[in-house]
């Protein structure tokens, strides 16, 4: 079977084509990424197997095509699992062509997107009734599993499927899940701190695919979202999203850890190019008023500036550290000011489902930026390691030969 094309519905092949990483290819994506024949995944109970139609791509399979932080083909052979290479990918729109035991919910033939949390059901935490996407077993589907998104066929467990919009072509549905699950739930899953009715929210990587669909998950929320980016052409495609203005980060060069606090002259320096970036913030708001929630992703580059500017009370989320994991917190604004930092991972069924509730009703657009073939997996993904921003969210098609296609 080629890619562009599917077999009849519920005809599943022996074999597939897979952009498939292994081991000794581990590094530069552009290399690590190679399309191999694969033996088509098995599903078991609670399963379901979905021809992938068109694949979204995300920073988690940058670091899977490096094997850093965490080299996911020994650590599932540590589980028991006997696949020595890793097949990725965490958003794709597909079609159902086989269910397992016990799956009721859907059917062969159904239209669906898949959201990336994956947990074991019976699960202490879980049966507990506690957040799943917290539990010991919690993991991101196509980054810590196999058989995700960049194979003609992926295996997932039956509750990560969600309708599919049907106004949207198979690449649009493909585009947001994965950026758009994480940002529903670092804006609106952490009780306490969720966006409120007119509040301020600071976005960094505004006119990426996080970006967009925080700023607009902000906008529904009756919020006001500031974009930080790199260019006001970026600016402007961020405000097309939701956003009320953008700070373009170029204009300042406080980024990374501040000089340590016996060094004055040094943090002089570093404050005065903190309180300039606040400065401008509150010319943007019309107003001395601090953000709410400051919508972290780039980490070490960042978080010394996003814990400075947060209000009191208010809170720094963070889901990734693209700039680097080693981020440092000046102690003084964070305890004084009761300001909360915040790690957030993936999603739960709740706040997926919440999500593509908004997708389904066309109060979030996906954004996506380009399509590009399955043969270009290795290329995106190098460019992102690369930091090589692009609009919105990339997608590849797989089974798809239309971006346009896909739409009832």
């Amino acid at each position: 079977m080629e890619i562009g094309s599917i077999p009849p519905i519920g005809s599943v092949p022996s074999t597939m084509y897979a952009q498939v990483v292994r081991q000794d290819r581990f590094g530069d994506p552009a290399s690590a990424f190679v399309p191999e024949v694969v033996s088509t995944p098995r599903i078991g109970p609670g399963e379901v197997l979905i021809a992938v139609m068109a694949a979204g791509v995300n920073y988690n399979n940058v670091w899977a095509a490096r094997g850093y932080p965490v080299d996911q083909v020994a650590t599932r052979q540590k589980r028991g699992e006997p696949e020595d290479f890793h097949i990725g990918g965490s958003d794709a729109s597909g079609i159902v062509y086989a269910v397992g035991e016990g799956v009721t919910d859907w059917q062969v033939g159904d239209h669906v997107v898949v959201h990336p949390g994956v947990w074991d059901h019976d699960d202490p935490w879980i049966l507990a009734g506690k957040d799943q996407m917290i539990a010991p077993s919690a993991r991101i589907w196509g980054y810590d599993t196999n058989y995700g998104a960049f194979g003609q066929f992926a295996r997932v467990q039956s509750h990560q499927l969600m309708p599919k919009a049907e106004h949207l072509s198979w690449a649009e549905a493909a585009a947001p899940t994965l950026v758009g699950t994480t940002a529903y739930r670092m804006l609106l899953g952490w009780e306490g701190n969720t966006v409120q009715d007119g509040d301020l929210v600071l976005v960094w990587g505004g006119s990426g695919g996080l970006g967009t669909q925080a700023s607009q998950l902000v906008q529904a929320a009756g919020g006001r979202a500031i974009a930080v980016v790199s260019g006001d052409d970026r600016g402007e495609y961020a405000m097309k999203y939701g956003a009320i203005g953008y700070l373009d980060r170029r204009k300042y060069d406080h980024w990374g850890i501040p000089p340590l606090v016996d060094d004055a002259a040094g943090q002089k320096t570093w404050t005065a190019g903190a309180r300039a970036f606040g400065k401008d913030f509150w010319a943007i708001a019309g107003g001395r008023e601090e953000p709410a929630i400051v919508f972290e992703h780039p980490g070490a580059a960042t978080i010394p500036t996003s814990i400075f500017l947060c209000q009191p009370g208010g809170m720094v989320v963070i889901c990734a550290g693209t700039t680097g994991f080693d981020a440092m917190v000046d102690l003084r604004y964070h305890w004084t000011r009761q300001k909360r930092l915040q790690g957030s991972h993936g999603t739960n069924d709740a706040q997926a489902y919440a999500y593509n509730d908004l997708v389904r009703d066309g109060k979030i657009d996906p954004v996506l930026g380009r399509v590009m073939t399955f043969a270009d997996i290795p290329k995106s993904h190098a460019q992102m390691g690369r930091g090589e921003e692009v609009f919105g969210n990339t997608v590849h098609l797989v089974g798809a030969d239309d971006a346009g296609a896909g739409r009832s």
